[in-house]
């Protein structure tokens, strides 16, 4: 019997598409390959299966990107190039139709369909298998399913719980409320954790293990408000992870932070690149890719590179997120002496230059200038293949591209400068993307600990971990819940950043209508600036303006917010047409 594709069997979207495939009545055996009645035949079929819904994960993605670099990108920290499909979901203009809001939903139930294919025969194979196998099998089926659920429920609200593979006699599947969605969750997440093995560092993080099955429950805990047992659940995946994973320090190019292009180029492969993918200690599940599996690679580095690295400039930080980073003292910008307007990026959190593309640095191996009055920039290949000791001059495309960043910022991470060869990209990346990292876990712990306002002093180790990796100072002790909450939602906002969670951050604290109401700072022609522009931060670490003064150095994108409408995202015609039990979010 010839080997079965699994990966490129299933190539259904969406629940309609998802009740398509058992509706097909194939119920004979093939001849050269299992049926889906048949299928898995055996433990190998079972782990093809498995191995197909992980890969059905990495198809998330829009403009050639990974969805998880995209989602920051329609928030307040993050700009992309003005469309319909950037731009209406900060402006409550999205429609049912909407590319950017319809793939999540389509995506992630194929990806359910994959681990139903599976999970609905795997009984079967009970007996064949060895006992820790079968269950391990189970549980990372059960916890791709899980994810997808979580992911849905975040952005949809109410969606199909479907436990099982449904066909056309049940084609019309109404929503479940979320509460509901998110109680099958966690209960999943209970059941199957601890068939998990703690790390699957052997296959590159790439499959669930323990640990990540404890962060997500600690996630969908605290998106459901449910502290304590947030805090339980992190602490649980803290505590499998000591030895096993851990921060990973910036590497020796954090010296360059705060300094101009001459000196060097700040790099992150050694976390965010395919070096740290290989062997950071700090990824606990990634989406992996593979320049040999068709249709497994995305383009991320060419719609995030500068002009002149041969990219299109497609996603950048907005000015709001680049006057977040506070002085290296751990002030903010507006208290700290140390600040000087006239050299805005001297002296800040060295994540802004490790994390964020500026003018004056160095980027790709270029200088980065989106002001016109630089006519031509230094070029470092020359220097960075061996060709010459010194920089050529070329002309400056950054500046009068007409599609060049259109906030005057570009992202460093995730970008690595590996995958562009000498000065062009090939189109294509088998980059990693991480999805959850321990970064976060430590700061999911330390927002759950804060919030059910049981505050000792592992919460500030947790912050004061992320803090210290940072080069920042610890946090004062003694500080009170409502000090605590602020400095956890700015370690959130800069160490999270282009990490895909701020989207789902605005409206668990219940800050989007405040924050996505009114007007996003970009400063596209690299303006300088005052210190006047701004009067200081509020609770969530937001920056206030003085608009009148701001207003003579930035521009500005209005972004609106309706309550009852904007938590969420559309259903999608698709599925409306589809299936008549469906209803529509509200104001859409």
């Amino acid at each position: 019997m010839k080997t079965f594709n699994y990966i490129h069997k299933i190539s259904l979207v969406g629940l309609a598409s998802l009740v398509a495939l058992f509706s097909c009545k194939i119920d004979r055996s093939s001849l050269n390959g299992p049926s889906t009645g048949s299928f898995p035949a055996n433990a190998k079929e079972a782990e093809m299966g498995l191995f197909g819904a992980y890969q059905s994960n990495t198809q998330l993605d829009a403009a050639s990107t990974p969805m998880w670099h995209v989602m920051d990108n329609i928030t307040d920290i993050g700009y992309a190039r003005p469309g319909t499909n950037y731009t209406s979901p900060i402006t409550s203009a999205i429609t049912t139709d909407n590319a950017l809001t319809n793939k999540p939903w389509q995506i992630h139930y194929r990806t359910i369909a994959r681990c139903h294919t599976v999970l609905d025969n795997l009984e079967k194979l009970k007996g064949s298998m060895a006992d820790a196998a079968y269950k391990q099998l189970d549980a990372e089926l059960r916890f791709i399913r899980a994810y997808c659920y979580s992911q849905l429920a975040e952005l949809y609200g109410d969606v199909p719980l479907l436990k099982a593979a449904v066909d056309l006699s049940n084609a019309n599947v109404p929503r479940t409320p979320r509460a509901e969605v998110e109680k099958f969750i966690l209960d999943e997440l209970t059941a199957i954790a601890d068939n998990l093995p703690v790390s699957q560092a052997q296959f590159g993080n790439a499959r669930a293990s323990r640990v990540a099955a404890y962060m997500l429950k600690a996630r969908v805990a605290l998106n459901t408000k449910q502290y304590q047992a947030a805090a339980e659940a992190a602490n649980k995946a803290l505590t499998l992870a000591n030895g096993v994973y851990d921060l990973t320090p910036f590497n020796s190019s954090v010296s360059f932070v705060g300094k101009d292009h001459t000196v060097g180029e700040p790099d992150i492969a050694n976390i965010f690149g395919h070096a740290g993918f290989k062997s950071s200690k700090e990824w606990i599940w990634i989406a992996e890719y593979n320049l040999t599996v068709p249709g497994n690679t995305h383009n991320q580095q060419y719609y995030s590179g500068s002009r002149l690295g041969k990219g299109v400039c497609y996603w950048g930080p907005t000015q709001d997120l680049i006057n977040t980073f506070q002085a290296k003292d751990g002030l903010p910008i507006t208290e700290s002496p140390l600040y000087d307007a006239t050299k805005p990026f001297e002296n800040r959190d060295p994540r802004l230059d490790m994390y964020c593309v500026r003018p004056h640095a160095r980027y790709l191996g270029y200088q980065f200038e989106p002001n016109t009055s630089f006519a031509t920039v230094k070029n470092y290949w020359p220097v960075l293949s061996g060709q010459s000791t010194t920089a050529s001059n070329v002309a400056n495309a950054d500046a009068t591209n007409a599609f060049r960043s259109f906030s005057g910022y570009l992202w460093r991470k995730p970008v690595d400068i590996a995958d562009f060869n000498s000065t062009s990209v090939s189109g294509v990346s088998d980059l990693d993307v991480g999805i959850f990292r321990f970064a976060e876990l430590l700061l999911i712990y330390a927002e759950a600990k804060i919030e059910a306002n049981d505050i000792d002093a592992s919460v500030y180790t947790a912050i004061n971990r992320v803090r210290t990796r940072a080069q920042m100072p610890n946090l004062p002790t003694g500080l009170s819940q409502a000090q605590m909450r602020r400095a956890l939602r700015y370690e959130r906002k800069v160490e999270l950043a282009n990490d895909g969670v701020r989207w789902n951050d605005l409206r668990r604290w219940g800050i989007a209508k405040s924050v996505m109401n009114g007007f996003l700072y970009l400063n596209r022609d690299a303006k300088a600036w005052t210190k006047a522009v701004l009067t200081g931060f509020d609770d969530s670490y937001t920056p206030i303006y003085n608009r009148t003064e701001a207003l003579k150095y930035f521009t500005t994108q209005e972004v609106v917010y309706r309550d009852n409408k904007d938590e969420y995202w559309p259903v999608p015609k698709s599925e409306m047409d589809a299936n008549n039990k469906l209803v529509q979010n509200p104001g859409y």
